[in-house]
């Protein structure tokens, strides 16, 4: 996981409708940018509607939310047209932010080791310097942890 206060790595990414974001495009703004396993799956399902159903006080505060997984663009825009998620999701098929930002880690279920991506989310400030790192987050809980880091 990157430390806070470190200056968070640019990247330029596909979003659900094929529309190329870079970090750097929301200078002047928070960001908060989550990092999640797999579209449409129980844990990453939670989080994503817990960010879109407070998403109008993130709006409020100042600050964007960004989802990223190597999810394809299209799995993308099936995950925000199923659940009417209001914010960026962001296709990362080549692990390049995922592995930038250090969370595509060795992982293990019912005995079987694998890599994958661990849950992690950043806080960043308007300058694109991270304020707040959480990893192994709980889906459920998470959108409102960031919103009273926020606060």
């Amino acid at each position: 996981m990157l430390a806070v206060g470190t200056q968070a790595p640019d990247f330029t990414l596909p979003d659900q409708n094929g529309e190329e974001h870079s970090l750097s495009d929301y200078r002047g703004q928070k960001v908060i940018l989550y990092f999640y396993p797999k579209d449409n799956t129980a844990g990453c399902t939670k989080q994503a509607c817990g960010f879109g159903e407070r998403y109008p006080q993130f709006r409020e505060k100042g600050a964007v939310v960004i989802g990223v997984s190597k999810d394809s663009v299209r799995s993308h825009k099936n995950f925000e047209t199923k659940h009417n998620l209001p914010f960026t999701l962001l296709s990362d098929p080549e692990l390049s932010a995922i592995q930038a930002y250090d969370v595509w880690k060795e992982k293990k279920n019912y005995g079987r080791t694998y890599m994958g991506i661990v849950r992690t989310t950043y806080l960043i400030d308007e300058e694109g310097v991270i304020i707040r790192a959480m990893d192994k987050v709980k889906a459920a809980k998470n959108p409102e942890e960031m919103l009273e880091a926020l606060s």
